[in-house]
């Protein structure tokens, strides 16, 4: 595969369980070594940077379960300011403003005191969000933010990506199984099959028929003009 992600863009990466979407995005974070192949960041290699840099330059949501759920929303949204801060874990007058821009951007105001275990799944979701906002890197990767949501909820959550990633122009990628959101809301999308893993527009990849090869066509098939998918009876 070969694709590049662009600053003020939401990409998704979709295809079916075990075929390596959170592999990939983990491997794009740096979580764990690459297995191949070349990757970049501003045309410099990826190991090139020391974990403080990158710490400045990507932040991660993933699947796992924070450390401590005791902690207030304030105060796990202000962890994302860990890289910048010094070893005290000093907040300075900057950091605060960006913990609170965070917290608004997500609208979590009036619940930045209560305790994380005190939250409903789509909150705290908002909450892991803030706090890669908070941390200001220019490539925020989220691995399957919508999991255990409601469709409100899943698709609140990706709106707001969009958002972020249009408004503050920050490259925001995230693997999902919602394609049919996807296809709707993101700006590109990269369709892992195994075989030719397509990346690009949502529109481009209707036209070059790459989700028809997504499932097993005697299970279910693709509608291209309606960019949803139908199971067969």
């Amino acid at each position: 595969m070969n694709f590049d992600l662009k600053p003020g863009e939401l990409t998704a990466i979709v295809g079916i369980n075990g075929i390596g979407k959170s592999t990939l995005l983990r491997t794009l974070g740096n979580a764990q070594t690459k297995l191949d192949g070349r990757l970049t960041i501003k045309s410099k290699p990826i190991e090139a940077y020391s974990p403080q840099d990158l710490s400045s330059k990507i932040s991660l949501v993933l699947t796992e379960p924070i450390a401590s759920k005791n902690l207030s929303v304030i105060e796990l949204v202000a962890l994302g300011r860990q890289p910048y801060t010094n070893w005290l874990g000093t907040l300075t007058t900057a950091d605060k403003q960006k913990i609170k821009d965070a917290l608004s951007s997500l609208e979590l105001d009036d619940l930045q005191h209560k305790k994380c275990y005190e939250l409903s799944d789509g909150q705290l979701q908002r909450v892991m969000i803030a706090r890669a906002l908070a941390q200001d890197t220019s490539i925020i990767l989220l691995d399957e933010p919508t999991t255990h949501l409601d469709l409100y909820h899943k698709i609140q959550i990706l709106k707001l990506l969009r958002s972020i990633a249009h408004t503050t122009k920050k490259t925001v990628v995230f693997t999902t199984h919602e394609i049919e959101m996807a296809i709707q809301l993101c700006d590109k999308m990269v369709l892992l099959d195994g075989k030719e893993n397509n990346f690009g527009q949502p529109c481009e990849l209707i036209e070059q028929k790459a989700f028809e090869s997504l499932f097993p066509s005697d299970t279910v098939s693709f509608e291209p003009k309606t960019g949803s998918f139908r199971i067969k009876k």
